[in-house]
């Protein structure tokens, strides 16, 4: 009797698998039909279809900003929703990310199948109904991993956090008189939060602006040329 061996499937992922994060990628790469998915302190999340006002705008709105920073800073980079390889339990897509290229002695690095292996400088999240993974679960690995400052968008709660890592934890960082808050790692990336909870971009930018023709971020940009 010839007996026939039937082709072992991988499963696809699901919501709460608790996997490694090469079994993560192994399932991950075999669905036919990818979706955002995220493996998150060794369990698996995948993504609810995004809304406009509450996701997709004010993504954008924080993209744009990080934007006009990036393009006035040589060495720094900028990227929306890329893969991150953290440790041996976390494999996240961050909405946003700001780090200092490999080139410029940034503590990040692109691997060969091109995806950021170890903490870019900054990450962004925009939090609505994912509001507590990111302020737990995200939080925490990302603290742990290094990422030295971590900004996150709570929309129902209009309310937005800057958290600096300092021995070891997350602090926030203080906001001025003026309402500014200055970002530490990056000089010159400042931001009016209240102008951007209230969709006043043109302020936004005008606030950013300022940070860019600052001492500290020429100074920068000729660090990062050194």
């Amino acid at each position: 009797m010839v007996k026939l061996r039937l082709k072992q499937q991988i499963p696809f992922l699901e919501n709460g698998d608790r996997l490694t994060r090469y079994e993560f990628e192994q399932r991950y790469q075999a669905m036919s039909q990818h979706q955002k998915a995220e493996l998150i302190e060794g369990v698996v999340y995948l993504a609810s279809p995004l809304r406009f006002e509450s996701h997709a705008e004010p993504h954008g709105q924080v993209i744009g900003w990080l934007w006009t920073y990036q393009i006035a800073t040589p060495g720094v980079r900028l990227g929306i929703e890329p893969t991150v390889r953290l440790d041996a339990n976390n494999e996240l897509q961050p909405d946003g990310v700001l780090l200092i290229a490999p080139t410029a002695k940034g503590q990040s690095r692109f691997s060969d199948d091109d995806y950021i292996e170890g903490a870019p400088e900054l990450v962004v999240e925009i939090a609505a109904s994912s509001v507590a993974i990111d302020l737990h679960d995200k939080k925490k690995a990302y603290c742990r991993n290094g990422i030295k400052e971590y900004i996150i968008w709570q929309i129902f709660e209009n309310k937005l956090d800057w958290f600096g890592l300092q021995q070891g934890e997350y602090l926030s960082l203080e906001v001025d008189a003026d309402g500014i808050i200055k970002g530490q790692l990056f000089p010159g990336l400042w931001l009016s939060i209240s102008d951007l909870l209230a969709g006043n971009m043109q302020q936004v930018l005008a606030v950013l602006q300022s940070g860019l023709n600052s001492p500290e971020h020429q100074l920068f940009v000729q660090q990062l040329s050194d």
